[in-house]
């Protein structure tokens, strides 16, 4: 019987032949990711387990990139990074992105495949939920608990219990010029519910997805944990390894889903059929199409996060601010600083995305998740009263974003840029194309 691809990649770690889905199997682990928020309580546990002057199994192999809480005055906050701090150079960790340093990234779902560690048929687990966005290099990446990273911190294993897998097809030939990845998703996700996918790799492929860029492919599988997703994956293509080669001399073996796999069940879109879409408060499947909501009153506008903060997610924003004045605060916040030098870089008419933003009065952030996890009150862009807001992020529950009292509705750059315009949440294709909708 054929095995899926994320079966393969697990057979291929445990020293199996095959493995099935309900089975537990140990993995060896190429990556390790952790960032500010969990790292402190992973290196505590690893201590407490392993010692106090315990060596981490390869340091070659353990990424630390501080992004969510970096930029507050919060003494917490800014005591976990110092924890970060010792414990890399304890350990002479060659990738640690520190705060403030030339090194300094941002955002590390974004960081890991810019700086190479996202290689197809791998094994890499990350103390955070959004890990599963480097699915999009046919890699096995999932979020994991403190104990766990712990765990690998000292073994560099797991033990892992093999996933069913759920196949969405894509058809068509091209995307709509008003659709971008997070329609498709947000649509996903509307119909298969928050809990659909539970515990389940999300596999997506079809003719339709070659068309899609890397970006993306991330922007596909790093919300598939909104559906309740293990992981999510897309088989790598040309597109794939042209991406990672640019950025990693490493050795890897892609591996593909066989013919005869068996799954969870499938799916199919077609992409010429997608509109956008819209995930109104406070719940990623709450679904709406952007037609459905146009008119509802906004206050701000937020594009950024390891979901909206890539820099065709800027590109996409600008051609619709271009020109235009805007009725809402909106915030931009890149994911990454080589996200934020495109910025600088990337020209629509022959004029910076920069100053695009600039002249239209948008606010600009660091490199950083920003308000996309609420955080200290003085966090760029954080919500703290009861302002409704249109975001690029990913999750929309009552608090993610700061206040309990806000209200957060999930939408495309395009859409998210359009309702910036109008004040109002606005179908895209107002801007995008002149017919009547």
């Amino acid at each position: 019987m054929g095995m899926t691809l994320t079966e393969k990649i697990l057979a291929n770690h445990s020293g199996a032949s095959s493995v099935e889905p309900g089975e537990s199997v140990w993995v060896d682990v190429d990556v390790l990711m952790t960032h500010d928020v969990c790292g402190p309580p992973s290196i505590g546990i690893f201590k407490n387990q392993f010692g106090e002057d315990a060596r981490v199994w390869d340091k070659e192999k353990l990424v630390i990139i501080p992004d969510h809480y970096i930029f507050t005055k919060d003494k917490y906050a800014n005591r976990n990074v110092d924890i970060l701090r010792a414990f890399a150079a304890d350990q002479d960790l060659p990738y640690f992105y520190d705060v403030g340093s030339e090194d300094y990234k941002g955002v590390c779902h974004i960081a890991l495949p810019e700086e190479g560690f996202t290689r197809p048929g791998e094994v890499l687990f990350g103390t955070d939920s959004h890990t599963c966005t480097a699915g999009a290099f046919g890699q096995f990446a999932t979020g994991i608990g403190n104990t766990d990273a712990a765990f690998i911190m000292g073994t560099g294993q797991l033990w892992v219990k093999v996933p069913e897998t759920m196949r969405f097809d894509f058809e068509g030939t091209s995307m709509p010029p008003y659709i971008m990845a997070k329609d498709i998703i947000l649509k996903i996700i509307g119909d298969i519910g928050v809990d659909g996918a539970t515990y389940r790799t999300m596999e997506f492929g079809g003719p339709g997805i070659s068309v899609m860029s890397m970006e993306d492919r991330m922007t596909l599988t790093n919300m598939v944990i909104e559906a309740g997703g293990k992981n999510g994956v897309v088989e790598p293509d040309a597109k794939t390894e042209a991406y990672v080669r640019q950025r990693t001399d490493k050795d890897f073996e892609p591996v593909y889903s066989d013919p005869d796999a068996t799954y969870h069940s499938r799916y199919q879109y077609n992409l010429e059929d997608m509109v956008p879409m819209v995930a109104k408060p406070h719940s990623p499947d709450n679904k709406a199409t952007a037609l459905e909501l146009e008119g509802t009153e906004l206050d701000r506008a937020y594009i950024g996060s390891c979901t909206g903060g890539k820099l065709s997610d800027f590109e996409a924003a600008a051609e619709i601010i271009a020109g235009n004045d805007l009725k809402l605060d909106t915030y931009i916040v890149p994911a990454t600083t080589e996200i934020a030098e495109g910025l600088e870089t990337h020209t629509l008419n022959g004029k910076p995305l920069i100053d695009i933003f600039r002249e239209a009065g948008c606010k600009i952030g660091q490199a950083s998740c920003a308000a996309c996890l609420g955080g200290p009150s003085d966090t760029f862009g954080r919500l703290n009263n009861q302002e409704v807001c249109i975001s690029t992020t990913n999750r929309n529950y009552p608090g993610r974003m700061g206040s309990k009292e806000s209200q957060v509705y999930l939408a495309s750059p395009y859409t998210v840029a359009a309702s910036a315009v109008t004040g109002k949440i606005t179908d895209p294709r107002v801007f995008i194309q002149q017919t009547v909708i």
